[in-house]
């Protein structure tokens, strides 16, 4: 998966739009206007913050360290940084839709609904 793909990855679910709140180099995938990634796109290896529930978060880190560490500059809890092209691009897939969805699945539910409508 190159840059271009994930981008393009993260923006086609529900509700998700691309944000530059920190630089211009660095994007923000958010759906109601909470973020479930975060990329420098064109930096080299290419990485990804995502989102993950925190006791899987420990799993994922122990079974594809390094290329699954804590999520740098975030809460290492809550995130892990994902170098994608150390991982199969249809992992990658999935770590990015489990944390679009964790997001999702803290929204109001009114909110939640409207994701569902096409």
């Amino acid at each position: 998966m190159n840059a271009e793909e994930l981008r393009a990855f993260c923006l086609e679910f529900n509700g998700a739009v691309e944000d530059f709140p920190f630089t211009p180099e660095t994007s923000v995938f958010k759906v109601g206007g909470k973020m479930f990634a975060l990329s420098a796109l064109d930096a080299r290896p290419l990485s990804v913050n995502l989102k993950c529930d925190p006791d899987l978060a420990v799993q994922l880190r122990a079974e594809h360290g390094p290329a699954i560490v804590p999520g740098y500059h975030m809460n290492k809890r809550h995130w892990n940084t994902v170098t994608v092209d150390q991982l199969p691009e249809r992992f990658v897939r999935e770590l990015i839709e489990d944390s679009y969805d964790l997001v999702v699945a803290t929204l109001p539910k009114a909110q939640r609904l409207r994701l569902d409508r096409p």
